[in-house]
């Protein structure tokens, strides 16, 4: 039997991943919620895709686990639940974020290029691709998504996109996490999908409720409730 190619398992998690920063970049930039959540769910099938990838070319079944939740939970389930609180409050987009939309596009580029940087230091030279290096090369591309996440957390005012930043910074440790150390123990990684399923409908009620009490999904209102 013909062993897979690592040299072509390392250009295809390489594609892979530049898809998923420039979603990001995209994201950050973009104001409209419903195409921001799938562009979330079409990031999180790539990092599927990545993750399976790893698997494959490693021999190691217990990385397939991981990559269908991925794409179970933050690829279908979620975006649909954050599709229809869109739905139910009838905002469609983000309309007065702190930073415009190119500025905000120009600062997602800034904290990639910041990512590659930190990135440099915890790279070492290596020879030709081997199945246990694949992915190592995409922890710029993690720290960028875990950046432009925060970012977009501070940014929005709409707490849907404020959900969208919280869990495109989770995909960052998730990318992380598999292309270093090829993921997490099993029981750690169902407590972290299971935690992001139940804050993502935490944070769709609490939408729903501020939508009810201030005719808004902007967060800023809230300040109204202090004393």
């Amino acid at each position: 039997m013909t062993l897979p190619d690592p040299q072509f398992g390392e250009k295809l998690i390489t594609l892979m991943a530049a898809l998923v920063l420039v979603l990001q970049i995209a994201m950050a930039g973009h104001r409209w919620l419903v195409t921001n959540i799938r562009i979330f769910a079409l990031q999180s099938f790539l990092l599927a895709a990545i993750a399976a990838t790893i698997a494959w070319f490693n021999h190691a079944p217990h990385l397939y686990l991981p990559a269908l939740l991925t794409l179970a939970l933050k690829g279908v389930i979620v975006p649909r639940l954050l599709e229809r609180v869109v739905e139910r409050v009838g905002i469609r987009q983000e309309i007065e974020p702190l930073i415009n939309q190119p500025l905000s596009a120009l600062l997602a580029g800034g904290l990639t290029l910041l990512g590659y940087v930190v990135a440099e230091s915890f790279q070492r030279p290596e020879g030709s691709p081997s199945p246990e290096s694949l992915g190592r090369n995409t922890l710029a591309v993690a720290i960028s998504l875990f950046l432009i996440g925060f970012f977009m957390m501070i940014n929005r005012r709409k707490a849907v996109t404020q959900v969208l930043g919280l869990l495109s910074l989770e995909n960052g440790l998730f990318l992380a996490a598999i292309s270093l150390t090829y993921g997490f123990p099993l029981i750690v990684d169902l407590g972290v999908f299971f935690d992001v399923l139940i804050a993502v409908m935490v944070l769709g009620i609490l939408v729903h409720r501020i939508r009810e009490a201030f005719d808004s999904m902007d967060v800023s209102k809230l300040d109204r409730l202090r004393g």
